[in-house]
């Protein structure tokens, strides 16, 4: 190998390193469904101000929602419970001095005011000069008197912790708006001008004073715009006061009036099943490549154990929750993590057999290249897809985003770079490149060889395909309107029922019992306070009582310790929030398909996505199917893949047209779809193989997931060709993209522009 593959190779070697260090040292967060975790509820009180309505309470939920967010806790549960009352779930605590400081934390109410300090007095017992100042102990010790508060809360734009330039100490740097700029200025101005304890400006934290600073400028100045709090902060102090201050103060104060420790809401038998049918899935994948490819085969599924490494080892560093529809998706991206793996072998089939002299070598070196645009571009689709779930929406969605984000980005490393320096090292050994068929690069293989004598003329019925796909949409948006959608627990809210049994009873037969009660979807946990707690949808009291006498049947005299109504945990600003910044995602690729091919290629693309998420909607309305927060990560996944799909034809497309001379657009655009037809069923059987396993073995946790996700696999690969395609031709006909790519012209230096 040159000098240059010796670098690489031990950069590669130096990064997986690392990644397996910290795949040794760190454990997991493991979610709700794998681990269990701590249960609060919250009662919201009324204020002088403000009523403790549902209205009220939905608005201090989605303060609450944003502090956890801030907090770092990923994967919650929070929902209102009833009128008044907030439920908040929280993965991976389990014990008692962890619950105690997460009550803590998130119920404190956070409302923060700054007042002018008046005068020391001697203790808290002082009688202040007017009713509206208030008396409390500094940070210090000392007891202070404030005036009024002369800034609140809602006037502090941002928070950020920090380290003052001229020490190590921690501190948090606070912004305001224009009032607060204002208000601040002339309070820091008139603290300037004053003597003794007059100078300080105290900064309250729920009636306790956190920081008293002297203002340190000259009489006539002041401070406008920021400030800091200073104090004896540790870093994980200045974060999670920045973080309280950030989310703002809770419109409601909350009394906590039960917490408790609950169990996995899933049996161990379904996490075993659905690990079982990962691994029985990702085994069949990697023969499936190594039966396809041979010998780069079998060098590229070693390639994707690095993939799995660096994936596993960037979520442990970033501290991600991991649930079981996470680990499946993360199953399922090893598998199509081989995409980029098939585009370079594809492209290098071709090159070795138009050019077989040049060697096998120069031929994989034409596939990295040849097949890089199409890479990237597929990929930055993706990437911008996930930047901007997680920079607009916020709970599960906004997870997805991190980790789809994550799996693009080791997929890249495992492709480009892992993958390269196994297969350049392969074919280097002298016997294996004098044997061409033994490295599966010696041939483009039966499936090609096949289309190339035939080479059918699908976009000769691109009329018919577009019927196709119209009377399909038609169909799923009429099962979407007619039976409509059964939309889960998430987005309808629903009960939680708290039940206890005479005799012992496991969670997995409790579950077992209410299922075939005709309660399938029901979450069951284990409980500290009660045997069991169930969640489900919104039912009868009759339903309610078929759900108690099926615990009777097998835990005997059953007692309900609980019953609650609660509301959804995906409300409506989350959902609000959710397809935002879906729509942006959908513009953003829009944009940069139109930058890189021409607008009518995005606005095809982004077309051709919309139809094949219609499509796995309507089906699983019609099969009557929950769409719930697992779907809601299957549908983000099947717009990643669809997109994935037909920027390969496109980019093909693209190519294909540049080169040709007089042939029309749709023959060429035919040509392109033949051409990519090997790597799209390639890669599609090699993540259905992970696909069937969970659907079939995975139990009934990730059978829905699996299913939506494998109707999504198959709708976009078909709708790649025959549905995108054909709208490109269609729009290509009306506003033609020329054959020359643009150059962009350099003028002479002699050339001033000047008229003579």
């Amino acid at each position: 190998m040159s000098r240059g593959a010796w670098f690489r190779l031990l950069l590669v070697i130096g990064l997986l390193g690392g990644c397996a260090w910290i795949a040794v040292e760190r454990k997991p967060e493991l979610g709700l469904d794998l681990r269990g975790g701590a249960q609060f509820i919250f009662e919201a009180q009324s204020t002088e101000t403000t009523e403790a309505t549902a209205e009220n309470v939905d608005r201090t939920l989605e303060v609450l929602r944003g502090r956890v967010d801030a907090l770092g806790v990923a994967e919650s549960t929070l929902v209102r419970q009833g009128e008044n009352r907030v439920l908040v779930e929280l993965p991976g605590i389990t014990d008692e001095a962890e619950a105690d400081e997460a009550r803590e934390r998130i119920g404190q109410t956070a409302q923060l005011t700054i007042h002018p300090v008046l005068r020391a007095v001697q203790n808290e017992n002082a009688e202040p000069r007017n009713d509206e100042n208030l008396i409390l102990p500094s940070e210090g010790g000392q007891v202070l008197e404030l005036g009024p508060a002369a800034l609140q809360g809602d006037e502090i734009t941002g928070a950020e912790a920090g380290q003052d330039e001229t020490s190590i100490a921690w501190s948090v740097n606070v912004d305001f708006n224009g009032e607060g700029s204002d208000a601040f200025g002339e309070l820091s101005g008139e603290a300037a001008c004053a003597q003794g304890d007059q100078r300080r400006i105290a900064i309250v934290l729920d009636d306790a004073i956190i920081s008293s600073p002297e203002v340190q400028v000259p009489c006539g100045s002041n401070i406008r715009n920021t400030t800091s709090i200073t104090g004896d902060f540790t870093i994980d102090e200045a974060k999670e006061l920045a973080a309280l201050i950030e989310g703002g103060a809770l419109p409601l104060p909350l009394e906590n009036i039960s917490d408790r420790l609950v169990g996995p809401t899933l049996g161990e038998q379904a996490i075993e099943d659905s690990v079982e049918a990962g691994i029985i899935g990702l085994i069949l994948t990697g023969l499936f490549i190594c039966l396809v490819y041979r010998f780069v085969g079998f060098l590229a599924t070693i390639a994707l154990a690095s993939y799995a490494l660096i994936a596993y080892a960037l979520l442990l560093a970033l501290g991600a929750t991991l649930t079981l529809p996470g680990l499946a998706g993360f199953v399922l991206a090893i598998g199509l993590a081989i995409d980029a793996n098939v585009l370079v072998f594809e492209r290098a089939r071709e090159e070795y057999v138009d050019a077989p002299k040049a060697g096998l070598q120069a031929a994989l070196t034409k596939g990295f290249n040849k097949a890089w645009t199409a890479i990237i571009d597929s990929n930055v689709t993706t990437l911008l897809a996930a930047a901007l779930l997680f920079l607009l929406a916020s709970g599960p969605v906004k997870g997805f985003g991190v980790t789809l984000s994550i799996g693009v980005l080791a997929s890249m490393v495992s492709a480009l770079i892992v993958a390269r320096l196994l297969t350049n090292a392969g074919l280097s050994i002298p016997w294996v490149s004098r044997h061409p068929r033994f490295t599966g690069m010696g041939y483009t293989g039966k499936i090609r060889g096949w289309l190339d004598r035939t080479n059918p003329d699908l976009m000769s019925r691109s009329k018919l395909w577009l019927a196709g796909s119209a009377v399909a949409l038609i169909a799923a948006v009429a099962g979407i309107v007619g039976p409509g959608l059964n939309l889960g627990i998430e987005f309808t809210g629903g009960r939680t029922l708290d039940y206890s049994t005479a005799r012992d009873v496991t969670v997995d037969e409790a579950r077992a019992a209410i299922a075939d009660a005709g309660f399938p979807d029901a979450v069951v946990q284990g409980a500290d306070t009660a045997d069991f707690t169930i969640r489900t949808g919104d039912i009868s009291d009759a339903e309610e009582q078929q759900i108690e006498d099926a615990l009777a049947e097998i835990g005997g005299e059953v007692t309900q310790v609980d019953s609650q109504r609660i509301g959804a945990s995906l409300g409506d600003e989350l959902r609000q929030k959710a397809l935002i910044a879906f729509g942006i995602a959908l513009l953003a690729q829009m944009i940069y398909l139109a930058i890189r091919f021409k607008w009518t290629f995005g606005l095809a693309a982004v077309t051709a996505m919309f139809h094949d998420v219609v499509l796995v909607v309507g089906l699983f309305a019609w099969l009557g199917k929950p769409i719930d927060g697992v779907f809601l990560a299957a549908a983000l996944t099947i717009v990643g893949l669809s997109v994935n799909d037909t920027v390969v034809v496109f980019d093909r497309i693209r190519e294909r047209w540049r080169a040709s001379t007089e042939r029309p657009f749709s023959e060429v655009s035919n040509k392109a779809c033949v051409e990519t037809m090997p790597r799209t069923v390639n890669t599609g059987l090699g993540a259905m193989f992970i696909l069937a396993a969970l659907a079939i073995l995975g139990g009934d946790s990730l059978q829905d997931f699996a299913i939506a996700l494998l109707v999504g696999l198959i709708v976009g690969t078909y709708s790649s060709v025959f549905t995108a395609t054909p709208i490109l031709i269609y729009l290509q006909e009306r506003w033609p993209m020329s054959r020359e790519p643009k150059v962009k012209k350099v003028r002479s230096p002699e050339d001033s522009g000047a008229v003579v």
